[in-house]
């Protein structure tokens, strides 16, 4: 395995393909499937309810999102399986996490 290392404080907050407008993002790793990010959810945030072929992470480092009128804030740890329907997320105050995402390799 190769070793990565990345100062977060030197990368530049990039607009998010795929997300709400003004969500930001930080990519650490994009290799062969597996993504990690920083990712940086706007007040008033909101997105649909959605799944992935990969194993996916978070870890709230700041602020809160909604799921199925059930908060998650600060501190939170949340592991989505493959192919499971996660969402809709909603932050009134916005959120700050560290994203996760991975093949399952057999």
């Amino acid at each position: 395995m190769l070793q990565i290392i990345v100062n977060c404080n030197q990368l530049e907050w990039q607009p998010t393909e795929g997300y709400p407008k003004d969500t930001l993002c930080k990519v650490l790793r994009d290799d062969h499937g597996h993504k990690t990010m920083l990712l940086k959810l706007p007040p008033g945030f909101k997105m649909e309810s959605h799944s992935h072929t990969v194993l996916e992470q978070h870890y709230i480092l700041e602020g809160s999102y909604e799921i199925d009128d059930q908060t998650f804030d600060s501190g939170t740890y949340q592991l989505i399986p493959p192919n499971v329907t996660h969402g809709p997320f909603y932050s009134k105050e916005g959120a700050f996490l560290l994203v996760i995402w991975d093949p399952i390799v057999k």
